[in-house]
């Protein structure tokens, strides 16, 4: 008699956790990336620097959890399969962050909510795989509302901004193959060597600080960077919230996968999505047309019949699509 009771707070406890840690990690990721520090208005062009300290706290934050609440397990994934996926997940990340320098908040978060698509795409050409009939209309309208959300009708007079596809769009779009890339490769993960979601979050968070370490020492940027955090040390207290949220958000994505499933892990995370593109729009004051409202309803009404009629059917042991997203991406991915 009292699991349902239970089962309904922790249901609304997930779905607090998961939309207020990606809320505040889209915030956080916008003032970061598109605010103006000290009297010369500086810019924060770093993104490198940025998912370097963000991995790093990952795969922390993920050896904790596998210490604290994992028994001990053989590894049977290889390390260089990690490697490989490492680099698509960074890139993605990289990508995604570098964006916003060009495009405002609601356009990358609606566009990295298109990641069904290079993932469907993907998973035919590299994994040939087969998706049902309603996958492919889900996506049709996905692509509609993306299509109607980048519309710019022409004005009178030619701007150098007034532009469909921009430099922004390009990295977006990069960071959508990347992580249609990474989707493949963390599904051959857990079909041929059953990988649980915190060991795959802990290997690539380690390879992908390895790999951006290097780079950002051999480019110089982190030397930039940490000039640039001494000039303004306010930006420290974002870097290291929005780090904290990010691994917070993916263990609650993983939390709600493993007590309610896929399904209502796409409807939650669809959800702050949405809402993550009206807070930017109230508190950061980007300007959405009724157009581009329009749009944005087409890709989450996709996303959410995706969610509840695209779906492959799938054995019970691999019921965990939608544990890692850088984009957790996400993201938010983000979730």
């Amino acid at each position: 008699m009292d699991t349902v009771p239970s089962d309904r707070l922790r249901l609304i406890f997930c779905f607090l956790a998961v939309f207020v840690c990606y809320f505040y990690y889209g915030i956080l990721q916008e003032s970061i990336t598109r605010s103006k520090y000290g009297d010369q208005e500086e810019s924060f062009v770093y993104a490198k620097s940025l998912v370097f300290v963000q991995c790093v706290i990952n795969a922390i934050f993920a050896k904790l959890i596998i210490q604290l609440f994992e028994k001990p397990s053989i590894e049977r994934t290889p390390h260089w399969l990690y490697a490989v996926c490492s680099m698509s997940y960074l890139g993605a990340m990289v990508s995604s962050n570098s964006a916003l320098q060009y495009v405002n908040y609601p356009t990358q978060v609606l566009g990295k909510s298109c990641k069904p698509i290079p993932v469907m795409v993907l998973g035919v050409i590299i994994g040939r795989k087969r998706y049902p009939l309603a996958k492919y209309l889900c996506v049709l309208l996905i692509v509609l509302g993306v299509a109607l959300f980048m519309y710019k009708p022409k004005k009178g007079t030619d701007s150098a901004n007034d532009h469909i596809f921009g430099f922004g769009e390009i990295l977006l779009l990069a960071s959508l193959t990347l992580d249609g890339l990474t989707g493949v490769a963390q599904e051959h993960m857990r079909a041929n060597f059953q990988t649980g979601s915190n060991q795959m979050m802990l290997n690539i968070n380690v390879w992908s600080s390895l790999f951006l370490g290097i780079g950002v020492l051999f480019t110089g940027e982190i030397w930039e960077f940490l000039n640039f955090t001494e000039r303004h040390p306010s930006i420290l207290y974002k870097i290291l919230l929005f780090s904290l949220t990010s691994a917070l958000g993916q263990s609650f994505i993983f939390m709600t996968v493993v007590y309610f499933g896929p399904l209502t892990c796409s409807i939650i995370t669809t959800t702050r999505k949405f809402f993550t593109i009206l807070g930017s729009v109230l508190i950061f004051g980007n300007p959405i047309t009724s157009l581009q409202w329009a749009g944005t309803v087409f890709v989450f009404l996709g996303l959410g019949l995706d969610a509840k009629y695209g779906k492959t059917p799938k054995k019970k042991s691999i019921d965990t699509e939608e544990i890692i997203h850088s984009k957790i991406l996400i993201a938010k991915n983000a979730a």
